[in-house]
Order: structure tokens, then C-alpha cells, then sequence
């Protein structure tokens, strides 16, 4: 899951960043609202993560123009602003939900998993697919009688391949499932997290489509 993280605050964006990627996130963080605002019209985002007081652009300016352009990503909008006319203009310019700082990492966590459940049209913290499954709280993975805890680029993979499965997803996806703009691309970071998830379970759970990509089996 790729999200973007409109935030201005170093110390916030920064530890924000780090708890996202060690839940198996993907970040891209912009610090104004203008490069939150490009960053929108150049790719493509399962969730955002938007401040309200940005430099440059407000962040109901960027909401509203991303609404504008019909991007749908979700949006939770992170904010110190906590009275009831500003929540109300967030959620009618098109936010999905409002958290206000301070607020707990768990419950920020919880509210993300609740929007990508909502988004994806999965109503419940699992992903199945035959004998494996995934429980997103948690982040282990299930395979007939056997429990497997993960890393978190080992459940960013194997997360999209249980999301849709029968898709063939290709090198290049899934890099952009693991890494920000901030991280360097580690050669064969793909192939090795395939290898290790293979090992619990089983060489044949998922399939390499010669020239294309990586899929598991639609049960």
C-alpha cells in the first residue's frame, strides 16, 4: 500500500513516516501543499494523509482540488484544528475521516486499516484467498495449521497479491509497494521477499509469470 503524507511538521512527518514504513507502508511525505498537490497529478495513492495548516496551499485547498480532478484516494486529514465548523468543512470538501493531534498511533493505524478495508471492498481484517490468509491487524499470515509472523516488506507483498487475486503484478509494482521516495531500491528486494514467503508456503502458492510478474492462484 503506497500512501502520501502532506505533512509540514519535521518532527511529526518524520516519526510518522518511520511507524508507517515499519507497518509495511510505503510513504511519500511532502512538507507544503503545493509538492502535495503535484505529487496528487503525478501518481497514484491507496490513501492520503493530509495536514490543514500547510505552507503554500492549505490543506482544504489541496483536498479540494484532488476532489476536483476526480482523484478518489481516501483521505484522512490530520489536524491540531479540532473545532466542529473545521471538521465539518474537511469532511464536505471530501475527506473520509478526521483525526485531531495529539493523537495515539495505534488509533491512527486502525483508522487507515478501516478506510483501505472500505476502499477495497473487504468488510472485515482479512484477506483469503484457499488455505492462506492474512490478518491485516496483526500482520500474520495463515497457511492451513501454521501461523507465520512477517517483516514488513514481506506483508506489503504478499498484502497486494492476496488483494487481487489472479492479477499479475510486476517487478515494478510491487517496488512501488515497498519503497518511498526517500528509500533507495534495493536489487532483487522482489525476489528475495518472494523466496521467503515461498518458504512457508510452498514453492507453488506463488506463481512466476515469465516476462511479466508475480501472482497467486485466484481459489
Amino acid at each position: 500500500m503506497k500512501i502520501l503524507l502532506i505533512e509540514d511538521d519535521l518532527m511529526i512527518g518524520q516519526s510518522l513516516s518511520q511507524f508507517l514504513k515499519n507497518e509495511g507502508y510505503a510513504v511519500n511525505w511532502c512538507q507544503d501543499g503545493k509538492s502535495g498537490d503535484q505529487a496528487l497529478k503525478t501518481d497514484t495513492y491507496e490513501l492520503v494523509l493530509l495536514d490543514l495548516g500547510l505552507p503554500d496551499m492549505s490543506g482544504l485547498a489541496v483536498l479540494k482540488n484532488m476532489r476536483l480532478a476526480k482523484v478518489a484516494s481516501p483521505v484522512l486529514i490530520l489536524t491540531a484544528r479540532d473545532a466542529i465548523d473545521d471538521r465539518v468543512a474537511g469532511l464536505n470538501a471530501g475527506a473520509d475521516d478526521y483525526l485531531v493531534k495529539p493523537f495515539a498511533v495505534a488509533e491512527l493505524e486502525a483508522r487507515i486499516r478501516a478506510l483501505l478495508r472500505r476502499t477495497t471492498g473487504h468488510s472485515d481484517s482479512k484477506l483469503s484467498n484457499g488455505e492462506i490468509s492474512l490478518n491485516t491487524t496483526n500482520k500474520t499470515l495463515h497457511f492451513r495449521d501454521e501461523s507465520f509472523p512477517l517483516s514488513a516488506r514481506e506483508y506489503a507483498v504478499i498484502h497486494a497479491l492476496l488483494e487481487t487475486p489472479g492479477k499479475v503484478w510486476s517487478r515494478a509494482q510491487l517496488e512501488e509497494r515497498l519503497y518511498g521516495w526517500q528509500e533507495e531500491v534495493e536489487s532483487n528486494a522482489v525476489e528475495f521477499h518472494i523466496h521467503q514467503l515461498r518458504k512457508k508456503l510452498g514453492s507453488e502458492s506463488i506463481i512466476n509469470i515469465r516476462g511479466m510478474g508475480y501472482r497467486v492462484k485466484k481459489s
